[in-house]
C-alpha cells in the first residue's frame, strides 16, 4: 500500500504581517442610498452623512452611521475597489475616497489606480462595441414609440487607433412617473419586443431594479471586467470579498472568495423568497 505524503501540520499564528484583502463593492444601495430609500427601508434618519451629490452639487445619497463605520473599516483595512454601474462622470459625484482600481459603467470601463483608463481593457471593449453600434442604434429606434418611458442612450469615451471616439454602450430606461410596476411589466415584454427586430434578442440582456432598466450587450458585464482584473492585475494570493444589492451583481460576486448582500434590496429579496 502506498503511503501518501502528509505535509507537516501548521497552525494558526496571530503575529504575522497583515495582508489586506480586496473588497469589491457595488456602491448605490449597497454602501449608500437616497433619503427616499432610507425612509422606505425604515433606516434611521439620524446621523446621515452625504456620500454623493447630484448634477447641481446638492447632496443626493447618504451613509447611515453603520454604513459610515463600515466604509471607514473597508477603506482602512482593505484595498477597496468599486464595481458600479456609474460611469466616469457619475463616479466623480461620489464624495468618498477610492485609490485603487475602479470598475465602472456596468463593467465597460476599468480605471487603474493611477486614474488612467486601463488601455488593454479599453481596446478589448472598443473592438466589441464598434461592431455593435448598428444594433444599438436599431435598438434605440425600436424603443422610440414608448412615450411613458424616458429612454437614454449611454455613451463612453474610447480611443481607437489614437482617435477619440464616443461609443454607445447600453440603453438606460426610466418610467417618467416612477411607476416601478409598469417598468417591470415593460421589462417582461422586452424579449418579445427585441425578438421582433432581427437578431436583437440574441445580442442583449436586460437588468431592471426599481425605476432603473438597462438593456446591455452581453459583452458589457461586471463579471467580465472582474474576471479580467482577477486574471491580469490583482494578486491571486490575497483574499477577496465583495457586496452587492442587485441580481446583476451576483455574477461578479461569485468570482470572489466570499460575498454578501445588504439585508434589503433586490438580491436579498430574491434569496428570502427562495428564488435563488
Amino acid at each position: 500500500m502506498t503511503d501518501f505524503f502528509k505535509p507537516e501540520a501548521r497552525f494558526f499564528e496571530s503575529k504575522v504581517a497583515l495582508v489586506k484583502p480586496y473588497a469589491l463593492m457595488d456602491l448605490d444601495d449597497t454602501l449608500f442610498q437616497t433619503q427616499r430609500k432610507i425612509a422606505a427601508w425604515q433606516l434611521p434618519m439620524d446621523g446621515l452623512v452625504a456620500a454623493t451629490v447630484d448634477k447641481q452639487n446638492a447632496p443626493l445619497s447618504f451613509l447611515t452611521p453603520k454604513q459610515r463605520h463600515f466604509f471607514n473599516w473597508l477603506s482602512q483595512s482593505t484595498e477597496l475597489i468599486p464595481v458600479t454601474a456609474r460611469d466616469t462622470t457619475e463616479i466623480m459625484r461620489v464624495k468618498l475616497p477610492f485609490d485603487s482600481w475602479q470598475v465602472l459603467t456596468h463593467g465597460a470601463v476599468i480605471v487603474a489606480p493611477s486614474g488612467q483608463l486601463c488601455a488593454r481593457w479599453q481596446r478589448l471593449m472598443a473592438g466589441q462595441l464598434v461592431a455593435l453600434q448598428p444594433k444599438l442604434t436599431q435598438l434605440m429606434a425600436r424603443l422610440a414609440g414608448f412615450e411613458a418611458l424616458r429612454i437614454t442612450p449611454h455613451y463612453e469615451h474610447f480611443i481607437i487607433d489614437n482617435n477619440a471616439t464616443d461609443l454607445m454602450v447600453y440603453v438606460a430606461i426610466k418610467h417618467r412617473h416612477k411607476d416601478h410596476d409598469a417598468l417591470l411589466q415593460f421589462a417582461a415584454q422586452l424579449p418579445s419586443v427585441l425578438n421582433e427586430a432581427a437578431d436583437l434578442g440574441d445580442e442583449f440582456y436586460i437588468h431592471v431594479n426599481a425605476n432603473n432598466l438597462a438593456i446591455l450587450p452581453h459583452v458589457v458585464n461586471k463579471h467580465h471586467a472582474m474576471r479580467f482584473l482577477l486574471d491580469y492585475h490583482l494578486d491571486k494570493h490575497r483574499p477577496c470579498f465583495g457586496f452587492g444589492d442587485s441580481l446583476a451583481d451576483l455574477p461578479f460576486l461569485q468570482l470572489l472568495d466570499w460575498y454578501g448582500t445588504p439585508n434589503r434590496g433586490q438580491l436579498h429579496d430574491a434569496i428570502s423568497q427562495g428564488c435563488l
